[in-house]
This record gives structure tokens, C-alpha cells and sequence, in this order.
């Protein structure tokens, strides 16, 4: 089957060229997962819900319909009028029922990532990715929701229909609004990701570039203690390590600024599911 025509791809079935198909996010995951685990690098695998997935499951219930008639009534420059709608949103798309052969796709991919891990109902991370490309003027990062430590079918898919209304979140519309996307030509891709025990030790972000300088010679990362969901909520101050790429190739230290963060709170694991 052509891969544009799927409703669940694998990991290495994604490649950064499928942002269209996937949202920027679960590309990239695809094609670190493609082509970094063969350099040993260990990328925790997983599996995505494609845009035809999303459009399915709107069409199936008629949601397509009912966010049109919804967006009609919204005022961008009114705050009410977008808490308005985007409360009728996420409502309309928390309200469907994902089909029976959607269920079973998404089933089977979850067993299979649970034997790859030899764990019954292993726990994942069921992330939101928008099908948008990212620029310079516009980054997707953050806008919708992400949901930690699910484990089973049934919370799985709980959880990919929360994935789905997240895109709705008022934050999400002020946002799309500012820049210009219409709210129904942009489709919401989920991703499903085996768990790491990231609260035994730190996490953090890691940017190829100086965000702020654009300086392609520098690595900036951002690290915590335990799991990673406060830093990307920006709910604690992380410490922040700047690194010169070149460096890294010859006998200088490569790390050329540090600063601590205020880390006075961490995320830990819940052993049933949750923190």
C-alpha cells in the first residue's frame, strides 16, 4: 500500500520529507528512529496516526461538518468568542468514535511495540503533531497537548482523541489566527512512543542550533531532573548548556558557557499510569 494511503506508519516507515503526512514532529522522530539506530544511537521506537487518519475520523462522524458550522461563529479578536468555539471544538472531536478499522490498526501497532519491549501494555508517550510545516515565523512546538505514561488499548485510544480536540485548545486557534492557517486546512497527526525512565535520572531539549543568534557552529541544550513535561510547559528554569560543535571533534573541551536553572521540582513515574 503507498504510504500516503495508511492510516498507522511505523517509525521507520517516516522520513522528514513526510510533514505533510505526518506533522513536523513525528517526521523528524522517523527519521532519527530510520536512520540514527543504525549509528547506535538508542531512539525509543514507536508509531504514528497519519493525516488520513485524522480526516477519517472526523469525516466518520460528521465533526468536519460540525467545526465548520462552529468556526463560523468565531470572533479572533474576541476572547470570548475564541474560548466560545474552541470549548465547542475540542467537544465536537472528544464526542466521535474512532473506527472500528482505525481501532484495530492503531491495536495492533501497540501490541507490536509492546512485544518489541517484551512488556504487556507497555507505557508510551501519545504525542500531537501538526501537519504544517514550521518557518522562521511559525513553529507548531508546544500548541497542542501531549499525554505521558498511557498504557493499554483503551487509554490509547482515550488518549488520541484528546491528542485530536487538543488542537482546538484556545492557544491553538489565537495561534493559527496570528499566523494566518485556517483551522480546517491543517490536519492534527498523533504519535505513539515507547516510555523512557527519564525520572531516574534528567531530560531535556536539545537545539541543532543558537535559537537566538541562528550560530550553526553551537549546540544549545536545556536540561532537568526527571521527566521532560515541565521543561517543554515551561513550568521550571532548566540549566542551560551551550556547546561548540567543532570542538567536539578535536581535544578541546567542547562545552564553552553553562548556566544553572532553578530545578525545584521533577516529574515522576506513577507505577500504575499518570505522574
Amino acid at each position: 500500500m503507498n504510504k500516503k494511503e495508511k492510516l498507522v506508519l511505523d517509525f521507520d516507515e517516516l522520513f522528514s520529507e513526510d510533514v505533510k503526512l505526518v506533522g513536523g514532529k513525528n517526521a523528524s522522530l522517523g527519521e532519527m528512529f530510520s536512520k540514527l539506530t543504525k549509528k547506535g544511537v538508542n531512539i525509543p521506537d514507536g508509531f504514528a496516526l497519519s493525516s488520513k487518519a485524522y480526516w477519517y475520523y472526523l469525516k466518520e462522524n460528521g465533526i468536519d461538518k460540525k467545526l465548520k458550522k462552529i468556526f463560523k461563529e468565531l470572533n479572533p479578536k474576541d476572547v470570548s468568542s475564541i474560548q466560545k468555539v474552541g470549548k465547542a471544538a475540542r467537544k465536537a472531536v472528544l464526542n466521535g468514535e474512532l473506527p472500528k478499522d482505525l481501532k484495530r490498526e492503531v491495536a495492533q501497532h501497540y501490541e507490536q511495540l509492546s512485544e518489541k519491549y517484551n512488556q504487556k501494555d507497555t507505557d508510551i508517550a501519545v504525542r500531537s503533531s501538526a501537519t504544517a510545516e514550521d518557518s522562521k515565523d511559525a513553529s507548531f512546538a508546544g500548541q497542542m497537548e501531549t499525554f505521558l505514561n498511557v498504557r493499554g488499548e483503551e487509554e490509547l485510544f482515550k488518549s488520541i482523541k484528546k491528542c485530536m480536540s487538543s488542537f482546538f485548545t484556545d492557544r491553538s486557534i489565537s495561534y493559527r489566527e496570528e499566523k494566518g492557517y485556517g483551522h480546517l486546512d491543517i490536519a492534527l497527526s498523533v504519535g505513539v512512543q515507547k516510555m523512557v525512565r527519564s525520572d531516574l535520572a534528567s531530560s531535556g531539549i536539545m537545539f541543532s542550533i543558537d535559537t537566538e543568534s541562528g550560530f550553526e557552529d553551537a549546540i544549545i541544550i536545556n536540561s532537568i531532573f526527571g521527566i521532560g513535561e515541565l521543561i517543554v510547559k515551561g513550568r521550571i528554569t532548566p540549566d542551560e548548556f551551550c556547546v561548540f560543535k567543532p570542538n567536539l571533534e578535536n581535544e578541546f573541551k567542547p562545552i564553552i558557557q553553562k548556566r544553572l536553572g532553578k530545578k525545584t521540582e521533577k516529574y515522576v513515574y506513577n507505577k500504575k499510569e499518570g505522574f
